[in-house]
């Protein structure tokens, strides 16, 4: 396999970040690996990125110092480093674009002159926000090619969690449709990565283009080879990991741990803090398993994999999760999770690793993942195959190798190198199969 000279446009990606930053820099490691990776990122996570010396061919720092110390400053005071708000998904777009044309303007020179094969965006990841590149690249001399792109799961009817996170801008999503490069950036991108089958039927329009790689990953290092096999008369141990918001479902998880919890057959540790850290510290006070439960706050991602090693169960029953990367996690460290059919978990975990409960309603969710835990505590056995399975899951499919794998048959195709990859979302690929 030839190595290509990608120019990959990743304005705040950052090693040292959460989530979305930190993600795309490890997806952009990854490939330059593989591949002469010129990294084109914003200045204020210029430090951080060249302090993680990744093994990129070059680093193109593109300088907004006015517009950066306004982003910064509205980040700040206005939405209170809140970066789940559609609203600052909203308030990003002229930033995106300005990014974009600055990069554009700096880098057209090289790009005539034949320096790169192919321009991949790889943030932002939300597809809401179009890219001018797309535009500039219409007629060549390169192909463009933009994703993972993700988002667009809509608020589901019956649960509280959805109801307490909804905001006003949510009804306003397709109008981005209308927005300066929006229809541009799709009709002239040569391919289209979704990183959710969500995400993937909503381009299905442009399915001759389209494909789907996950958003997260995890390091090959973290694919630990755990044979811990407890006995019946062990407690189980159940985890929750993620921010303490109403969309993850904190409460639901404690619901439906309950009765193991009241019966000291089971410990529940929930790491992760926010604004519903005191609401869920009085239900676990009302259910009566208080005793059972920890509340760890925020901890180090070291202690994270720490406990996920010595963990059982990832109970996490998120309502809205487009990447889930703790349940990839989880897998990777032996831990089963146990999560809703919806969004990114639901596209991740499958009989052979983990459980998936419908989305149907709060009670009816709650007994579900009851009755899953239930039948866990009561068969260990079938704890120590789903644990092995998912190890090597995740390592064969879930690493940032295999994405960057991924990443490089569509970049292939699209630069003539290669056949066409299937790469369809799981649930496709399983009716595929099936048929």
């Amino acid at each position: 396999m030839s190595r290509l000279r990608i120019l990959i446009l990743a304005p705040s990606c950052n090693p040292n970040g959460i989530s979305i930053p930190y993600v795309s820099y490890a997806h952009a490691a990854a490939l330059a690996k593989v591949h002469d990776v010129s990294l084109v990122i914003g200045s204020p996570v210029e430090g951080a990125v060249r302090e993680a010396n990744g093994p990129f061919r070059s680093i193109e720092v593109i300088e907004m110092p006015t517009l950066d110390r306004i982003y910064a400053w509205s980040l700040r005071r206005i939405f209170k480093y809140n970066f789940a708000s559609q609203v600052l998904t909203a308030f990003a777009y002229p930033f995106s674009v300005a990014f974009e044309w600055s990069a554009w303007r700096r880098l057209r020179p090289r790009i005539y002159s034949g320096e790169f094969d192919v321009v991949l965006r790889i943030l932002p990841l939300t597809a809401v926000l179009p890219s001018p590149f797309a535009f500039f690249l219409r007629k060549g001399p390169i192909p463009f090619v933009i994703g993972p792109i993700n988002g667009g799961l809509p608020f589901v009817e019956g649960f509280s969690q959805a109801e307490n996170q909804r905001e006003w801008i949510s009804s306003l999503r397709n109008v981005y449709r209308f927005l300066p490069f929006a229809r541009s950036t799709y009709h002239s991108a040569s391919a289209i990565i979704a990183a959710s089958s969500q995400t993937y039927g909503e381009f299905a329009a442009h399915r001759d283009k389209l494909f789907f790689v996950p958003e997260n990953g995890v390091s090959r290092d973290l694919c630990f080879n755990n044979l811990r096999s407890p006995s019946p008369s062990d407690k189980i141990e159940l985890i929750f990991v993620g921010g303490l918001i109403p969309c993850k479902g904190c409460d639901l998880a404690l619901r439906a741990a309950a009765p193991l919890l009241r019966d000291l057959s089971a410990r529940f540790s929930i790491l992760g803090d926010g604004p519903e850290r005191e609401r869920l510290e009085k239900l676990a006070r009302s259910l009566e398993i208080e005793e059972s439960v920890s509340f760890c706050g925020w901890v180090s991602h070291e202690e994270v994999i720490h406990r996920l090693r010595s963990a059982d169960v990832l109970v996490f029953p998120s309502i809205r999760d487009f990447g889930a990367g703790v349940v990839f996690e989880a897998l990777a460290n032996g831990v089963v999770p146990v999560v809703v059919d919806f969004g990114g978990p639901g596209d991740i975990v499958n009989s052979s690793v983990g459980f998936k409960v419908g989305l149907t309603n709060e009670d009816d969710v709650v007994l579900q993942i009851a009755n899953v835990l239930t039948e866990l505590a009561r068969d260990r056995s079938s704890l120590y195959r789903l644990r092995q399975n998912g190890i090597a899951y995740a390592r064969e499919h879930l690493t940032w190798e295999a994405k960057a794998q991924a990443t490089t048959k569509v970049l292939n195709w699209v630069l003539q190198q290669g056949p066409k990859p299937i790469l369809l979302p799981p649930k496709i690929l399983a009716g595929t199969a099936g048929s």
